[in-house]
């Protein structure tokens, strides 16, 4: 029963993609993200985004919806990286073992690309944002009311064969979507939509502290201060509540949490920590003596036995910066801290430009995306998600966003100039 549903959903998308692409895009985030399948028996084998993905494709050839450029700044600069990756896959150490990783990424970044294309509305952005909050929401749902019932014993996974099957991953895709969810709740129109967001986003924070992630204490630890630092009613609200709840949720855990937590600070007799560092100075030295990276396939014996200061400590990057160190070098590092640079900007230009039009979503979308890429930032620092959808979803509404004031006030434009001669008859141009 569970095969035939989500089958048939998948059907359904694709053929709607195949006459209005956004639709598609909304399906392909869904699936890419959320990973339903990973929660079928037939469909886990099947290739549900890709399906979804080629009619999208198709329909942006054979429809007439409009299309935007997909040359952005921040575009521009994920293309240049999406390049940099495929001259240096070549060059990996293993390129056997690195293919599947370099398909996948190719496949994510593509879509990426094609979302800034395909989407060019405010509609577009709210839905797009809606389907991010409901493809991690579940999880913050499950998770928080889980770790209620269980007294934070356990910990919260995330679907199997995905980005976030690991309960560090999915802390880290949670604090990030807390935002966006406040965001929503800033649009809502409708009491009980804010409300149920508000329950949503406070389980959401228990589920976070319920996966007993280090890293995702500190990033949501990050995000509270930066809404507090900011201030401004509505903005620093968040902040404030993400303190309160996050005090009253370490006060629920039990004491085996406690002592996890206190390895952020004592470090040095937490061997996973110790182990974590390790791959650090095996990625530094590694991009030290080859310009191109190693290529995905690096946390081997034998990388190891070269380049880390104790060879038999084998250890994922856990960091997005040193895992794109190691993996495509220097250059690939500066490419990808351009990319969230660059969103940031464009989260600040929104920010001061979008507001008063509509009501500021826009400027509350700049605003708590940043939020978002600040716990990215943090969190990120501790595990290896540097190619995780969810950031770059991050991107697309941001840039999306961006495009929309940008129209409305090159429309607005000629109106403001009509009423001003209306007041000045006498003017027939700007006063310079």
């Amino acid at each position: 029963m569970r095969d035939t549903l989500l089958i048939g959903i998948v059907g359904v998308l694709a053929l709607v993609a195949l006459v209005r692409p956004w639709v598609g895009v909304m399906g392909w985030t869904l699936i890419s993200i959320m990973n339903p399948h990973r929660y079928s028996w037939a469909a886990s084998k099947l290739p549900v985004a890709a399906v979804i993905a080629i009619a999208t494709l198709i329909g942006l050839l054979i429809t007439r919806d409009r299309r935007a450029s997909p040359f952005t700044a921040p575009t521009i600069v994920l293309l240049a990286f999406m390049a940099w990756i495929s001259l240096t896959f070549p060059f990996s150490f293993s390129v056997d073992q690195s293919f599947a990783m370099w398909d996948r990424v190719m496949k994510i970044d593509l879509m990426i690309i094609v979302a800034t294309v395909a989407l060019t509305r405010r509609t577009h952005v709210m839905a797009l944002a809606w389907v991010l909050v409901g493809s991690i929401g579940l999880f913050g749902f499950k998770g928080g009311i889980f770790t209620l019932l269980h007294g934070g014993v356990y910990r919260v996974w995330g679907p199997p064969d995905s980005f976030i099957e690991g309960n560090n991953e999915l802390a880290l895709a949670l604090v990030m979507t807390i935002p966006l969810m406040r965001f929503l709740q800033l649009q809502a129109g409708s009491r009980l939509v804010a409300h149920g967001l508000t329950v949503l986003m406070l389980l959401s924070a228990i589920a976070a502290i319920g996966t007993q992630s280090r890293g995702a204490l500190l990033a949501i630890g990050a995000m509270a201060a930066m809404m507090i630092m900011r201030g401004g009613g509505r903005k620093v609200w968040l902040g404030v509540s993400l303190v309160v709840a996050g005090i009253a949720i370490v006060a629920f855990m039990p004491s085996a949490w406690d002592n996890r937590m206190s390895t952020i600070i004592d470090y040095q007799k937490d061997s996973s920590a110790l182990g974590r560092i390790n791959a650090w100075w095996m990625a530094w030295h590694l991009a030290s003596n080859n310009l191109l990276g190693g290529g995905f396939a690096i946390y081997d014996a034998s990388t190891f036995a070269r380049y880390a200061p104790n060879p038999q400590d084998i250890h994922a990057a856990h960091s997005i910066y040193f895992q794109v160190l190691g993996e495509h070098g220097f250059i690939g590092l500066a490419l990808f801290l351009t990319i969230w640079g660059l969103a940031w900007r464009w989260g600040n230009w929104l920010r001061r430009h979008a507001r008063g039009q509509e009501g500021g979503w826009a400027a509350d979308l700049g605003s708590l995306c940043q939020v978002s890429i600040a716990g990215y930032a943090v969190g990120g620092a501790f595990l290896s998600l540097a190619y995780f959808d969810l950031p770059y979803n991050l991107l697309v509404l941001l840039v999306v966003a961006r495009r929309v004031i940008t129209e409305q006030a090159r429309e607005t434009a000629p109106i403001e100039r009509e009423r001003s001669r209306a007041v000045f008859p006498g003017a027939s141009r700007p006063i310079s």
